[in-house]
């Protein structure tokens, strides 16, 4: 039998990612550009263009596995200095991430390209049982 029958397909996820894509600009029936910003000088006007990428999930696994280990070690730091300085103690996290059509996973701050319409909602909240007391 060869190896290609053998082996499993690859598992995959469909993506849907947008991406600004150049556009032209109109022009009236005389030939003249109807685009008017006097403060754009290089007249590049983009839109967002939307497609599907199949993406691994193995690559996705991994990339998500190595996001939150990150997030994990912001976590347990940002713990420590909340209980030394207040002695409070670090309750519940929301974060908000996106998923490119590579299979990164990015966290989404603040600012004009957050307003995507998509994207993941992690929220990590304390497990009482598992967790130590500060005393």
């Amino acid at each position: 039998m060869p190896k290609n029958e053998s082996a499993m397909p690859e598992e995959t996820i469909w993506i849907i990612t947008a991406e600004d894509t150049p556009v032209t600009v109109d022009e009236d029936a005389k030939g003249n550009d109807t685009y008017d910003n006097p403060y754009d000088k290089e007249k590049i006007i983009t839109e967002a263009a939307t497609r599907g990428v199949k993406v691994s999930i193995e690559k996705l696994e991994t990339e998500l596995s190595h996001f939150l280990q990150l997030i994990g070690k912001v976590f347990n730091q940002a713990q420590k200095q909340v209980n030394q300085q207040t002695g409070f103690k670090l309750d519940e996290v929301e974060l908000c991430v996106e998923i490119t059509g590579e299979g990164e996973v990015k966290l989404l701050g603040t600012g004009i390209k957050t307003g995507t319409k998509g994207g993941l909602t992690l929220k990590f909240k304390r497990d009482e049982k598992n967790t130590p007391t500060a005393d």
